[in-house]
């Protein structure tokens, strides 16, 4: 295992949880993605011009076994012409662009690689990484990372994937990983699901050190919280929040992370630390 991980002792780790409990993080959501075109170079770094704490990316893996940052499968909505990733390869992945579809000054903007993100995230800055695949990604990305060795505290890595999650933590234990996870309704019943135990076991099964949890405040509430730090969660961050009402509710609930589409708005709006501190 490469230096970068195996010399993080565990108490380090631990101090840099608790910091991050205590502090509230403003995580742009594929980079400052209401002005600038998702998931590109120029979202991330106006995020950080923004006053961004940290950044998301969404990651798949090419034909050539190369790690590049995109949404979706294919390249048809941000580029305007269809090539499935898996099926791809960087060169040809490259020879698209994907800025333009949100305005013409973008134009020209590349798909970037795991590695073109990780060059424009400032020190002390979060890297939030999502990984949109199966577990066979985790090889890959952590090979990028012993070649890379950044800093495993500015790093976290999300999935809605449980056996992706607990892949990570094999593989990397020194990095934090969270499982994702939305809520549907039952029209018939009703009921949300996943249910608070369908949650917490898939907490369980993947070894997750978190939850990443959507915004919805009909389920994501202080008992649904409560309950679920009963059965052994220990922290969580949430997304996609816009609105300074939702931001502030899930920030007095603990969250140690607000993920937004708009960070420099919200940045404004809420204070650095946490005002009332969670038992």
């Amino acid at each position: 295992m490469a230096r970068w991980i195996t010399t993080l002792a565990p108490g380090i780790l631990l101090i840099a949880m608790s910091a991050a409990g205590s502090a509230q993080m403003i995580v742009a959501h594929r980079g400052a993605s209401l002005d600038a075109p998702e998931n590109t170079l120029a979202a991330f770094r106006l995020a950080w011009k923004q006053g961004a704490d940290g950044i998301e990316g969404d990651f798949y893996v090419t034909k050539d076994c190369q790690i590049v940052c995109l949404h979706d499968a294919d390249t048809k909505r941000t580029a305007g012409k269809k090539l499935t990733v898996a099926d791809a390869t960087l060169a040809e992945l490259r020879a698209l662009e994907y800025g333009a579809w949100k305005d013409e000054r973008f134009r020209g903007e590349p798909i970037p690689t795991f590695a073109d993100v990780m060059a424009v995230v400032p020190a002390g800055k979060k890297f939030v990484i999502e990984l949109k695949t199966g577990p066979e990604i985790v090889p890959l990305l952590k090979a990028e990372l012993d070649r890379l060795q950044p800093d495993p505290a500015q790093l976290l890595i999300i999935s809605f994937k449980e056996e992706t999650v607990a892949a990570c933590k094999r593989a990397l234990p020194a990095v934090k990983a969270h499982w994702l996870t939305g809520y549907k309704q039952d029209k018939a019943t009703g009921d949300w699901h996943p249910t608070l135990e369908e949650v917490a076991r898939s907490l369980r099964d993947s070894n997750a050190d978190g939850l990443g949890t959507e915004g919805n405040r009909q389920v994501v509430t202080e008992s649904f919280l409560r309950q679920l730090r009963e059965r052994g969660l220990r922290e969580f961050h949430v997304w996609t929040i816009d609105e300074p009402e939702d931001a502030r509710f899930y920030q007095q609930l603990g969250a140690i992370g607000i993920t937004t589409n708009r960070p420099g708005f919200l940045r404004k709006q809420l204070p650095r630390r946490l005002e009332s501190a969670r038992e």
